[in-house]
């Protein structure tokens, strides 16, 4: 059996291969609530045979998400949107149910933004904008209008509405949970010393920056099922020479999640720093995510331009990673799992009406080879 379709098991859920359709933010929703698009677009994919569909960014309050149009989960009518999108995902492919995860976070500072092809810059507070939070005042982009700072009772509110997406989460029937700690978004502001210059117990230091992530962390690993997994997303670098947020903070932070009972890392990179200076190419990511599985005891998740099933098997065969998130390339091709098994010689789960679609140079690539017909 190739690397790929070889199955994991996280605490009691078991992913039947390593391929993980990455959360990507469709921008699509309104005040929260998914909309038919999120319908459509997840359907596409929840019938992928991935190993794990996670859903894209999803705020744990109005003003976490990064644009108008993302996603929530801070509300019943959130919350009521989900469960039908997910009644749905969930009677696609009954014969085997690909797992379902969410990814909670919160944009901080990088929040009130037009939606990417509409500039992605902030939205003034007269035009629906809305004043973000941060570790510190410091806007993403000078001339932007300043986040407000955190204080530690404010913190402890925000640490609460994490808790109660989960439990909304845990209610929904979700599989999985993955924590979102990096893009620039507020966790990763906080890690960061490029976004965090405070001078209390939660700055300065990598201990104190690590201090408000790691009690989020270990809220949601008490409010999430103990039989469910729960991931953590982390960038592993800023790709800015004036930042300490390299590999070596990154590791540390991520052993720290490991024993708070993360049972994933996902390895990203960059997103706090605007004079990031990133060298992009295929697998670009992937000695960051092989790095850090030097160090946790836990499966590492790789992700960024990895596209084709033998760049994907060469990872998995070679140690660097344990599981590989793919984006784009699911969105061009939400059958990649398929043509995926094809070429590595293995086997997918695929619902009953698209069992004629099987190529006839490929028989046995469904798990099945006759179709009755009168």
């Amino acid at each position: 059996m190739s690397y790929l379709f070889q199955p994991l098991t996280l605490r009691e859920l078991t992913l039947p291969n390593r391929a993980v359709v990455s959360p990507m933010c469709q921008y699509s929703a309104v005040d929260g609530v998914a909309q038919s698009w999120h319908t459509v677009h997840l359907g596409q994919l929840a019938m992928a045979d991935a190993g794990l569909l996670l859903i894209e960014a999803t705020a744990v309050e109005p003003i976490g998400r990064i644009t108008p149009g993302c996603l929530g989960l801070y509300d019943d009518t959130c919350e009521e949107a989900l469960a039908r999108l997910l009644a749905v995902l969930r009677g696609l492919n009954p014969a085997r149910r690909s797992p379902i995860g969410i990814q909670l976070g919160h944009a901080g500072r990088k929040g009130s933004s037009h939606v990417p092809w509409q500039t992605g810059s902030q939205i003034p507070l007269a035009e629906g904008g809305w004043t973000c939070v941060a570790p510190s005042a410091l806007p993403h982009i000078d001339g932007e209008e300043a986040p407000q700072s955190l204080t530690p009772e404010t913190m402890e509110a925000l640490k609460a509405r994490f808790v109660a997406a989960t439990k909304r989460a845990a209610r929904l029937g979700l599989d999985a949970v993955e924590l979102h700690a990096a893009h620039g978004y507020l966790l990763h502001q906080f890690l960061s010393p490029v976004a965090n210059r405070r001078t209390d117990a939660f700055g300065g230091t990598l201990e104190n920056r690590m201090r408000f992530p790691l009690a989020v962390l270990e809220a949601v690993r008490a409010a999430w099922p103990s039989e469910r997994p729960l991931g953590v997303r982390l960038s592993a670098t800023d790709w800015d020479a004036q930042s300490s947020w390299t590999l070596d903070e990154a590791s540390v932070f991520a052993e720290r999640c490991a024993a708070l009972g993360a049972d994933w890392i996902d390895v990203s990179s960059g997103g706090a720093s605007r004079a990031q200076k990133i060298v992009v190419g295929p697998s670009y990511q992937v000695p960051f995510a092989a790095a850090i599985r030097e160090r946790v005891r836990v499966p590492v998740m790789a992700v960024g331009m990895i596209t084709e099933p033998a760049q994907v098997e060469e990872i998995l065969a070679t140690g660097q990673a344990d599981l590989i998130a793919i984006a784009r390339a699911f969105l061009y091709d939400p059958r990649w799992v398929w043509h995926a098994a094809r070429e590595l010689g293995a086997t997918v789960s695929v619902p009953s009406p698209y069992w004629r679609s099987e190529p006839p140079e490929a028989r046995g690539l469904y798990g099945q080879t006759r179709i009755g017909m009168r």
